[in-house]
């Protein structure tokens, strides 16, 4: 009795899980091949500057950087400036 009930709902998960990694494919999309050498744009939407006059009167994106090393697939090293400050590391999206 018990290895039927256990069955079933080993089942019922099989599917569920099935079910939701659908759902949560449908929105994905695939990921770029990124390589040393390319250049990206770098976004200032989550750095923080001591000296900002007004948060919307700034650029949106930083210029052009290379990209020393891919650590994985969303993820790079880029060849930055030591004035700034930041970690050399950055995901890209």
């Amino acid at each position: 009795m018990t290895r039927k009930v256990q069955k079933k709902v080993e089942v019922a998960l099989v599917k569920a899980q099935k079910e939701i990694k659908r759902q949560a494919d449908r929105g994905r999309k695939e990921a770029e091949v990124w390589k040393a050498g390319n250049r990206v744009i770098l976004s200032v939407k989550n750095l923080v500057f001591k000296k900002r006059p007004v948060k919307k009167l700034v650029n949106q994106y930083i210029s052009l950087y290379i990209i020393n090393e891919v650590v994985s697939t969303n993820v790079v090293k880029l060849r930055l400036p030591i004035s700034m400050r930041i970690h050399l590391v950055v995901n890209i999206s």
